[in-house]
């Protein structure tokens, strides 16, 4: 198949979806912030539950860029642009943060923020050594480092590859693989530490060096989920859909199952080897989520997020068929909100299953602007990188 720039227009649909999706994600949004503002603890969980979600699958397509860059792949260009636009709604999350930095400073979310009220003995000790890191003050600046680094990246990537839409630079090419390679380390250490700061701090005598692996993992599969439903819908007029073959929703398939077993791996082997250890710092995150009142979530989360997936996608057929694979899409955007639930929402209560309203609130309200905003981005451009060199490659490709 080859494709002439003639034969596809600049992308100017998608405005009842980005109308939709902007009412709706300004309704839950204002919902959400009412929450932080109003709902005391629950609503600031809420929002974070939310915010680490959607901010997650932001940067995990800009991950997944870059590494498409770095490795030179061609197969995947038809589907590039996708990934460039999810990841160009990083500076909307870059404002979006700005209720979790609040809830920070309130006291609503992290316990550090005030030793004395919340540690006694020799856990009080511990955080004492921890204040340089754990202080209000460095939190700040290392999200502003944090969403420098990704939206410097994100629109660089973005730019260039827009800009070749219109020139055809080979050069823009070249330059997005080098950026890319020497980025993708120091991006590495974003998510592991933004994981660490906005989840893992909610329990700062706990400590795991997998946990940034862990949230890196869930926001891979939750961000390669959603193009597996973009590719899907994307049909029509000067869209990319129909440039989607078999074999191109074979390959993406095969990367839902791969990294819900990466997620399982990963998550099964830190339970592993803090249960082995048996140290009082680390098993009790488990031991909680392994309690009465959180082990049927636990159960859940187990038995939805990876044993059912997994049988799903080992089905060739279904990997190849983009109407089946958007129903496994969707099936695996909702149980990585579970998993988040389950991180976040024990810390908060402990002692039973909660589920605030202001919890769907965030999800549907980030989740809302998120797409109003990325719709946005899109229009005006093309939905294909149409001059990319490696175009016709990718449009040829089959199965090795």
């Amino acid at each position: 198949m080859t494709v002439d720039v003639e034969d596809i227009q600049k992308f100017q649909g998608g405005g009842s979806w980005m109308k939709g999706a902007g009412a709706i994600g300004v309704l839950g949004t204002i919902g959400a912030l009412a929450g932080v503002f109003t709902g005391g603890k629950e609503g600031a969980y809420s929002y974070l539950v939310g915010f680490t979600y959607w901010a997650g699958v932001a940067l995990a397509g800009l991950l997944w860029v870059m590494i498409f860059h770095a490795f030179h792949a061609k197969w995947m260009v038809v589907l590039r642009r996708p990934f460039e636009t999810i990841a160009s709604t990083l500076p909307l999350f870059a404002l979006l943060v700005i209720p979790v930095l609040i809830a920070m400073k309130s006291g609503s979310l992290y316990v550090w923020t005030d030793l004395e009220a919340n540690f006694k003995g020799e856990a009080l000790e511990v955080m004492h050594h921890k204040a340089g890191y754990l202080s209000p003050g460095f939190f700040i600046a290392r999200t502003v480092i944090y969403f420098a680094l990704m939206i410097f990246l994100s629109q660089r990537l973005w730019n260039w590859s827009t800009r070749q839409d219109a020139t055809g630079d080979i050069q823009l090419t070249v330059s997005s693989r080098r950026l890319s390679a020497g980025g993708l380390p120091f991006l590495a250490l974003v998510v592991a530490f933004a994981a660490f700061d906005w989840i893992m701090s909610l329990s700062p005598l706990w400590f795991s060096t997998m946990f940034g692996v862990y949230y890196f993992g869930g926001s891979f599969l939750t961000c390669m989920s959603l193009v597996s439903i973009v590719n899907s819908l994307a049909r029509g007029k000067d869209n990319y859909g129909q440039l989607v073959s078999p074999e191109h929703s074979h390959n993406v398939g095969k990367l839902m199952f791969a990294f819900n077993c990466f997620w399982a791996y990963i998550g099964f082997s830190q339970f592993m080897l803090i249960w082995v250890a048996n140290l009082p710092e680390e098993t009790p995150f488990f031991t909680l989520r392994m309690q009465d009142t959180w082990r049927p979530v636990s159960i859940l989360l187990i038995v939805t997020h990876f044993f059912i997936p997994f049988l799903a996608l080992l089905s060739r057929k279904l990997k190849r068929n983009p109407r089946h694979l958007r129903i496994a899409g969707f099936w695996l955007l909702a149980v990585n909100f579970l998993d988040l639930y389950w991180l976040i929402m024990p810390t908060l209560s402990p002692d039973k299953v909660i589920f605030p309203v202001w919890l769907i609130a965030s999800w549907v309200g980030l989740g809302g602007l998120g797409i109003a905003f990325a719709l946005w981005r899109l229009r005006g451009h093309y939905a294909v990188p149409v001059r990319d060199p490696f175009l016709s490659v990718s449009l040829r490709y089959r199965q090795p």
